[in-house]
């Protein structure tokens, strides 16, 4: 669908979205834990210290993104940006409730983020580039704001997971189905009684709030809205000036990683660039809807994203559990004794099972020894290579992301 900018701001004034929430109990209680902040603060910038009094963009902030990040980061400043004014009233009553002073808002497009006269060392766009008229004009204007040194959290559709929704979307326009709450609920109705062999199916069982109304609205009578695969992706980026970091999850995206592991065509698939790898597992993974990553200006000074194994440096890398992973060990497969779980995968092949040399390993990282520390205090259960080899999985798999501040 291709709408203008006007029509993009009138159906978020009528149709805000995600639903707004009355409150971030449950936010700030999860961020009572240090290492959820410092965790976030390494899959942007593994190479430097935690920065907690910098400048934050959340562009597009809609209904209480923004505040979520005031009230999480209260060392940083907060400046967020919307065009829908019942967005941004939403995010002000979460703004008073919390007292949230480090947050400042602006009605106003990404495309003249320009006219704020700042820059920010971290931007946050997510679900908004993909509606703008023109997402390049609205990528440059970011990229124009943001540090040398900063980076960008950025989150698009991604084309062929939502192949069934933009079939909904046709039939909508088929039928001429508008934005009311009568029709929204009978289009409700009409898509939980298809089949499960419809490609919306698989959509609408994923996405938990799908069939609420206004998320009906955004998914399928948006104006605007366009879908990228990962090869239109990389184009985009560069053509922005901007330099691709990493998925923000990068196992569903990893022919080494889940089922593809173990498929005849593994080794094949890792002989590829990276970005041949990630464009060939989008094909295979085939329900992927977004695409979230990190992205930096293409003229930041150093490398953004180097970790390696290669070489000896990684030894003095300090691995961090990622806060949002679990660790069962009830009924896990036969020669294992635990099953590691990030919880924002979507696909149930990436649980990674591990045996007890693997466990005293993974029990060793505590976020403060390096590698080369809890390589000897477990030299005893597992060879120097295999622990490096199961390490790099871990960091593969999404369990871990590693401080290399001091190893630099």
């Amino acid at each position: 669908m291709l709408g203008s900018a006007d029509e993009v701001r009138a159906f978020y004034e009528s149709h805000p979205y995600p639903a707004p929430i009355k409150d971030l109990d449950r936010h700030r209680e999860l961020y009572r834990n240090p290492d959820r902040r410092r965790a976030l603060s390494l899959l942007l910038w593994p190479t430097e210290k935690q920065r907690p009094d910098r400048e934050i963009l959340v562009a597009g902030c809609g209904t209480s993104q923004a505040a979520a990040y005031a009230l999480r980061e209260p060392d940083a400043h907060v400046t967020a940006i919307d065009i829908s004014e019942t967005s941004l009233s939403h995010t002000r009553d979460l703004q008073q409730k919390y007292g949230l002073r480090n947050l400042d808002l602006h009605r106003l497009a990404i495309e003249q983020v320009g006219e704020l006269c700042q820059t920010f060392e971290q931007i946050v766009c997510t679900g908004v580039l993909h509606h703008l008229p023109d997402p390049d004009i609205g990528l440059r204007a970011l990229r124009n704001v943001l540090a040398a040194n900063g980076a960008m959290q950025l989150m698009v559709y991604a084309a062929y997971g939502r192949a069934g929704i933009y079939m909904m979307q046709e039939y909508c326009r088929l039928l001429g189905v508008d934005a009311n709450q009568e029709e929204l609920r009978a289009l409700s109705t009409m898509i939980g009684a298809l089949s499960g062999d419809h490609p919306i199916a698989s959509v609408s069982q994923r996405a938990k709030d799908f069939l609420h109304p206004d998320a009906i609205a955004d998914a399928l009578l948006h104006p605007q809205d366009r879908a990228y695969t990962v090869p239109q992706l990389y184009s985009w980026i560069e053509r922005c000036c901007l330099s691709f970091g990493r998925w923000f999850e990068q196992a569903p995206y990893l022919p080494q990683c889940g089922a593809i592991a173990r498929t005849p065509h593994a080794a094949r698939l890792l002989s590829l660039p990276p970005p041949l790898q990630h464009a060939a597992v989008e094909l295979l993974r085939g329900t992927m809807t977004k695409h979230n990553f990190i992205a930096y200006r293409d003229d930041r000074p150093g490398e953004s994203q180097p970790i390696t194994f290669d070489g000896d440096t990684w030894r003095g890398h300090v691995p961090l559990r990622l806060p949002w992973t679990l660790c069962i060990r009830d009924r896990v497969p036969s020669g294992f004794v635990a099953v590691l779980i990030n919880r924002a995968h979507a696909y149930p092949d990436l649980a990674l099972p591990i045996d007890g040399a693997q466990e005293r390993v993974f029990a060793a990282i505590d976020g403060k020894r390096s590698i080369d520390e809890i390589l000897r205090d477990t030299a005893g259960a597992i060879g120097q290579e295999q622990a490096r080899r199961f390490i790099q999985q871990l960091w593969e798999y999404d369990q871990i992301v590693f401080d290399a501040a001091s190893s630099r």
